[in-house]
C-alpha cells in the first residue's frame, strides 16, 4: 500500500539564527494510519486565568435569571455572542482575602489569595508568605509536555518588593502566580520581551538599545526561518497551507504591532509606567497580550497562562472611554452615582478586550474544533464590592468548554461562601490534573457538565 500524506512530528519548529517558531496543530501531525475518526489529531486542554482589579458593580454584573434562560448583563454585554460558551458562576468566595484579624489590606490579599486559597502572611518584607497557586499546580503536573510550564502577563509595572497595601508587600498586590508560598511569578508586562520569550528571536541577556540595534538588521523574525518555511510547506497539502498562512500571517501582525508601539515609546499614558514596547491605550495593550496568549495556545508553546488586567489597587486612567480618574480611587466610590457610573464603564471596558480574546480563541482552528472548543477560560476578581471591600460572590466567569468537560450557556448560583478553589480544583481535574486540595478548597464544585 502507497502512503501518500507525510506525518510531521507534532514539535515541529521552524528554525534560523536564534529562532525556533512552534507550529500550529496541522492535519500533517496525525499518524499517517491513524484511523479516519483520529485524524485530526487530539488537541490539548489550555487553561487561562484573567484577573480584574478592584471588583466590579456587582448590580450591574449579576444576572438576574438564572440556568439557560439567563440575561446577558450591561456589564457582561459583550460576551453575548459566546453564550454557548459562557458560564456565569455566582456564589464563589475569597475567603482569605478578609482580613481575618489582620486589619487593612484587602488588595493585597484578594490578590495573593485568589489562586492560593491561602491568607498571606503580612508583611512588606522579604519574609512574604502564601501558597502553590492553581495555575503553578498544573504547571507542575502538565509543563513539561510543553516548552514553557506557563506563561505570566500582567499590564501594569509589577515590582515585588516594598509595601503597596497597608504594610503588605508588593508581591501580593501585583502577582496571582505563586511557584511556593515564598515564591511569586512576576508577571511581563513587556510585549517584546514576551514575544522574544516564545519565540527566540533575540538574545535577551542584551540591553534594550543593543537589542534595538540588532532589530534594525531584520525586518522580521520570519526572515530568519524563511527557509525552513519554504520546505516545509512544500511538503504540506492545501488546508495545512492556509493554516500555516494564517497562523505565520498572525506572528507578523503581532510583530508589527510591537514595532509601532516601540516607535510610539515618546508618548506618556497618565497612571502608568510604560517601558519600551508597550501600546498608549488599555484596549491596544490588553489585545496585544490576549494575541500572544492565543499563539502559545495555537503552537502548544503552553497550556497555562495567567494575566492581570491590572495590579490590585491599580492607579490607571482610561482616557480612551472618557475616564481620567485613577481606576483605585473611583473603586471607593462611597455609593456616589457618578463614581459608580465610572467604575461600571471601567468594568465594562475590561469584560469587552476580553470578548476579543475569546472571539481569537473561536475563530482559531485546533484540531477537531477551535481553541475555545479546547480551552477553560477563568475570568475574575478576589473582590466583588469594591467599596466595601468584601470577598463574597465573586464576580466569576468561566468560557470554553474543555475539550468536552464542560456544559457552558448557563448562569449557575452556589451556596454561599463556596471556596472558589473549589472551581479551580474541579477545573484542574478537567485537564487531568488531581492535587488533593488548592488552599482552602473543601472538594469540587458540581454543575459545571450538567445541563
Amino acid at each position: 500500500m502507497i502512503i501518500t500524506r507525510k506525518h510531521l512530528p507534532r514539535r515541529t519548529f521552524l528554525r534560523g539564527l536564534g529562532t525556533a517558531i512552534a507550529l500550529p496543530m496541522l492535519d500533517a501531525m496525525s499518524p499517517a494510519l491513524a484511523a479516519p475518526a483520529r485524524t485530526a489529531g487530539k488537541a490539548p486542554t489550555r487553561l487561562a486565568f484573567t484577573y480584574i482589579p478592584q471588583g466590579a458593580i456587582m448590580e450591574h454584573w449579576t444576572p438576574t435569571g438564572t440556568g439557560a434562560g439567563f440575561e446577558f448583563t450591561r456589564i457582561l454585554k459583550s460576551l453575548e455572542p459566546f453564550r454557548d460558551q459562557t458560564l456565569v458562576l455566582s456564589g464563589l468566595a475569597d475567603h482569605n482575602g478578609n482580613a481575618l484579624g489582620d486589619g487593612g489590606g484587602d488588595h493585597a490579599r484578594a490578590g495573593a489569595s485568589f489562586l492560593t486559597g491561602v491568607h498571606p502572611k503580612k508583611t512588606s518584607g522579604s519574609d512574604i508568605q502564601a501558597g502553590i497557586s492553581a495555575d503553578q499546580i498544573a504547571a507542575r503536573a502538565i509543563g513539561s509536555k510543553t516548552r514553557f510550564p506557563s506563561i505570566e502577563l500582567g499590564l501594569e509595572d509589577m515590582r515585588t518588593v516594598g509595601n503597596c497595601d497597608s504594610g503588605y508587600s508588593c508581591a501580593y498586590t501585583n502577582s496571582i502566580s505563586w511557584r511556593g508560598p515564598s515564591s511569586p511569578m512576576p508577571p511581563e508586562n513587556n510585549p517584546r520581551q514576551v514575544f522574544e520569550r516564545l519565540f527566540g528571536a533575540e538574545d535577551l541577556s542584551l540591553d534594550p538599545a543593543e537589542r534595538g540595534r540588532v532589530a534594525k538588521y531584520r525586518k522580521s523574525i520570519l526572515d530568519m526561518v524563511r527557509e525552513d518555511t519554504r520546505k516545509i510547506t512544500n511538503t504540506l497539502g492545501s488546508s495545512d497551507r492556509r493554516k500555516m498562512d494564517e497562523y505565520l500571517y498572525a506572528v507578523r501582525e503581532i510583530e508589527k504591532r510591537i514595532e509601532s508601539a516601540e516607535k510610539d515609546e515618546q508618548q506618556v499614558v497618565p497612571g502608568i509606567e510604560k517601558p519600551a514596547g508597550i501600546p498608549v491605550t488599555f484596549g491596544e495593550y490588553a489585545k496585544l497580550m490576549f494575541d500572544l496568549q492565543v499563539i502559545a495556545f495555537q503552537a502548544d508553546l503552553t497550556r497555562v497562562t495567567t494575566m492581570m488586567l491590572g495590579r490590585e489597587g491599580s492607579i490607571r486612567t482610561y482616557g480612551e472611554i472618557g475616564i481620567p480618574d485613577p481606576h483605585h480611587p473611583l473603586s471607593h466610590h462611597r455609593n456616589n452615582a457618578e463614581w459608580m457610573e465610572k467604575l461600571a464603564r471601567i468594568n465594562t471596558y475590561h469584560v469587552e478586550n476580553f470578548a476579543y480574546f475569546v472571539n481569537k480563541l473561536n475563530t482559531t482552528q485546533d484540531g477537531d474544533g477551535t481553541l475555545l472548543d479546547h480551552s477553560m477560560l477563568v475570568y475574575g476578581s478576589g473582590i466583588a464590592d469594591s467599596n466595601r471591600h468584601t470577598h463574597e460572590d465573586l464576580p466569576m466567569l468561566l468560557l470554553g468548554r474543555g475539550d468536552g468537560s464542560l456544559k457552558p450557556g448557563r448562569h449557575i448560583v452556589y451556596p454561599k461562601d463556596t471556596p472558589v478553589t473549589n472551581l479551580f480544583l474541579t477545573l484542574l481535574d478537567r485537564m487531568g490534573v488531581q492535587p488533593e486540595s488548592i488552599g482552602d478548597s473543601t472538594g469540587k464544585i458540581e454543575h459545571l457538565t450538567e445541563i
